[in-house]
């Protein structure tokens, strides 16, 4: 498989580029910041993005998107990554989408789907529960009751769940495993339904939302009753590879930024950037940089197929890609010297996403055992 964008695809990422760089920098990310902005990200950018075609990129044209695929949203949460911006395109656009696209029935996707091309309607999943990401651990309990069900538990880590307008809920409805998991639209100002929101160091948006005797009925089961795993995993699979992507976009601007600054910065009366160790580590960065492209590529390339080995492919992007933006921002803030640990620069920035999204459904040990038992080890 080459892995190479099309003319179309390169219209897009050129698209995106010139769109988050002029409508949301870093710098909007370091307003929103200093002003503790109550809702995390500018509404008016996200229509924006919406009449772009950004908050519709997964769902199909007859249902109002613009159905660009997977590799586009990957190219898209690049940008976002570049320029950290600020928005629910993972949240919404991305997770809400496939969740409904892989699960939902032909009146949840008429009714939702839409709305999410439209940025009317924001999404956000509500799957983790333990400290770290174990989505298999789902102990929120869902009880028959009259013609649906009764919702107790409490989610954590709940990107966007502060704004959101429905939330898709994984809770047990029965005890057989990942066979027993369902999942359920919830509106998120139903009674018993409690959101925390969470501050995260990168300034991001999370949440942590407590269900309380939430009454659902059957006509909010997204797929059946007790299959709800299945969805769920390709769901995270989906936020794994553009989270990959966004990862890329963090470690690419670090290492351009970076080199820029070798090539501005004197020491010794030369240029630090004719040093040759720090041509050593920017070359070294540079491969590291690539080999990330193509895993993450390739992942959402499988994505775009419905290939079987997706969950491979999400693993081995979200993995490497964590390990390069580790990487690409330690050496940014090193090669800076001081001046990259203080928040004058910009720089520090990025190593804090880097750090949030490297944990986010799932850290490199995390998915490396994946990995492992995937292949039979």
């Amino acid at each position: 498989m080459a892995l190479v964008l099309t003319d179309d695809q390169t219209m897009i990422r050129e698209s995106a580029d010139g769109f988050f760089a002029s409508e949301a920098p870093v710098g909007e990310l370091r307003r929103l910041r200093d002003a503790a902005d109550a809702t995390g990200f500018d509404r008016a950018l996200w229509h924006k993005m919406a009449e772009m075609g950004f908050a519709g990129v997964l769902v199909p044209e007859a249902h109002g998107g613009s159905g660009f695929g997977y590799v586009a949203a990957g190219l898209l949460q690049e940008a976002v990554g570049r320029n950290l911006s600020l928005s629910p395109l993972l949240s919404t656009a991305i997770l809400g989408a496939t969740a409904l696209l892989r699960g939902g029935s032909p009146e949840q996707q008429a009714q939702y789907l839409p709305q999410i091309a439209s940025g009317k309607r924001l999404f956000a999943l509500a799957a983790d529960e333990a400290v770290r990401h174990t989505p298999d651990h789902v102990a929120t309990r869902a009880e028959a009751s009259g013609n649906g069900f009764k919702l107790n538990g409490t989610k954590t880590f709940v990107l966007d769940g502060n704004v959101a307008d429905t939330l898709i809920v994984a809770a047990r409805t029965g005890d057989d495993g990942n066979d027993g998991i369902t999942l359920f639209l919830v509106d998120a100002k139903a009674g018993g339904v409690a959101v925390e929101r969470r501050s995260m160091v990168d300034s991001r948006n999370a949440a942590t939302i407590t269900l309380t005797d939430v009454q659902v009925d059957g006509a909010d089961v997204l797929g059946s009753v007790g299959g709800g795993w299945a969805i769920l995993d390709r769901v995270l699979d989906a936020g794994r590879a553009c989270l990959a992507a966004e990862m890329l976009g963090v470690a690419g601007e670090s290492f351009t930024r970076t080199v820029d600054y070798l090539k501005q910065r004197e020491q010794f009366g030369a240029k630090i950037g004719s040093f040759q160790a720090l041509q050593h580590r920017a070359a070294h960065l540079f491969c590291e940089v690539e080999l990330a492209r193509s895993a993450t590529l390739r992942a959402l390339t499988a994505l775009d197929a419905d290939e079987d080995r997706v969950p491979l492919f999400a693993s081995l992007a979200k993995a490497k890609t964590g390990e390069v933006a580790q990487l690409a921002t330690n050496e940014a803030v090193q090669m800076h010297g001081g001046i990259g640990m203080t928040d004058d620069f910009d720089i520090g920035f990025f190593m804090k996403r880097a750090r949030a999204a490297q944990e986010t459904f799932g850290d490199i040990a995390f998915h490396g055992d994946r990995l492992a038992t995937l292949m039979g080890y």
